[in-house]
């Protein structure tokens, strides 16, 4: 594991891979010392830290919120100047509406919602920073453009999103919470990348949403610019819909259709 950093210093939780990966690699263009949590994802961790001028991995599994809060706490002891925390790690499982799986329940809520509660208040508890101290949740847009798709992973994302207003009214002036709300981004579940370019433009601009964007949105964010409680949506005006069904599927009726 490598020594603390001079740097700012930011976490990632499920920062080895997809949009985790990307924000890692935005904030350590940035000048930041990141610190790329994983679960499983060891040789993809490694080879994205290496890559990295200033970069660290920690492995953990975050349906466990003893050890999420416990990496927390270790990270503080040693990191001068950690300045963000992002909670972008996700279970992205299928159950819907008419036929909840208890089973994928408690892991979406566990591992989407509760464990990173419990991170981002041990955060706010334990770590230094020179400058702000920001939690950044990453949600999604189906907070406010729900569909009976991924019923557990939806209603986890809306656990996630309550705690954002009710740290926000917590913590001290230096203090900032915030959460990133993405639409579709990347391929997902079990699509194609082909599907992609059809389901990712069912959005108000007709467009897809780059990862890039997200990065640009987390990088504003941990600057305290907004009003701690705040929530950005990153989905080309998704949320502003109604939608009945999951893109994935309203794609795939679309395509049977014609």
């Amino acid at each position: 594991m490598a020594d603390a950093s001079p740097l700012p210093a930011i976490l990632v939780t499920g920062g080895a891979a997809r949009i985790g990966a990307e924000i890692v690699k935005g904030f350590a263009k940035a000048g930041w010392h990141v610190v790329i949590h994983h679960h499983s994802s060891h040789d993809e961790a490694d080879e994205l830290a290496a890559s990295l001028p200033s970069a660290e991995t920690v492995s953990c599994d975050l349906s466990d919120e003893t050890a999420a809060v416990a990496m927390i706490e270790e990270l503080a002891t040693r990191l001068p100047d950690w300045r963000c925390l992002v909670n972008c790690a996700a279970v992205f499982r299928y159950d819907d509406a008419t036929d909840l799986d208890p089973q994928t329940n408690r892991e979406a809520m566990q591992v989407n919602a509760l464990s990173p509660a419990l991170m981002a208040q041990a955060y706010r508890a334990k770590a230094r920073s020179e400058g702000l101290r920001c939690v950044i949740q990453i949600t999604d847009m189906k907070i406010a453009n729900p569909n009976p798709d991924f019923f557990s992973y939806t209603m986890s994302k809306h656990a996630a999103a309550s705690i954002v207003p009710m740290l926000a009214k917590t913590g001290g002036e230096q203090d900032r919470v915030y959460a990133i709300a993405p639409g579709a981004i990347l391929a997902s579940h079990d699509q194609s990348e082909e599907e992609t370019e059809v389901s990712h433009r069912l959005n108000l601009l007709e467009r897809k949403t780059g990862p890039d964007e997200i990065v640009d949105a987390a990088l504003f964010l941990s600057t305290g610019a907004l009003k701690s409680g705040s929530t950005l949506f990153i989905d080309s005006g998704q949320h502003l819909l109604d939608q009945d069904r999951d893109v994935i599927y309203l794609a795939r009726e679309e395509a049977e259709a014609q």
